[in-house]
């Protein structure tokens, strides 16, 4: 099962995107509507045969995309986690998911720099994985390497005060 849905994906970063840089090279974008109906599962009758056979091309290469970003988040998690991650997946590694699979759709585009956010959003991923692998980010609340009951609880002691109120009275 795949860490980001297609739904998820509709939603951010949503078909427009989507379509833009899963359609074929050197052919037509596929319909902004129709992409977002494939994502969604929606009835893909008012388009034709040729249009649906685009959008499911994309949607190949979409699936391809995440199916590698998973693979690399495997990677990392499988250090300390018993893979595949028990459902429902938590919300960050989805966004890692999204992330990585979105940065691996726009490989080939010509303005990968240090400022865009798909670069950005795809180091921060990988970057918080490595973090995850070695123990010093947890993946939330139902993070089984996580113990709830732990040392947190801090207490001082002292020794009796040797002088107090009454010994210092004298003093006054």
């Amino acid at each position: 099962m795949p860490y980001v849905s297609h739904a998820e994906l509709a939603e951010r970063p949503g078909a427009r995107e989507l379509a833009q840089v899963a359609s074929t090279d050197h052919k037509a974008i596929v319909d902004y509507g129709l992409m977002d109906a494939a994502l969604r599962g929606e009835d893909l009758s008012p388009w034709t045969p040729e249009e649906q056979a685009a959008a499911g091309v994309a949607l190949t290469r979409i699936d391809d995309a995440v199916r590698e970003a998973d693979g690399v988040i495997d990677g990392f998690l499988a250090r300390r986690y018993t893979l595949p991650l028990a459902s429902p997946v938590p919300p960050v590694v989805t966004g890692w998911s999204r992330a990585i699979g979105r940065y691996l759709l726009h490989k080939d585009r010509k303005s990968l720099d240090k400022d865009d956010p798909i670069v950005r959003d795809y180091r921060e991923a990988v970057r918080l994985l490595q973090l995850a692998a070695d123990g010093k980010f947890s993946l939330g609340v139902g993070d089984e390497t996580v113990s709830s009951t732990g040392g947190s609880d801090v207490r001082f002691e002292s020794d009796p005060a040797v002088f107090g109120r009454d010994q210092l009275k004298a003093f006054r």
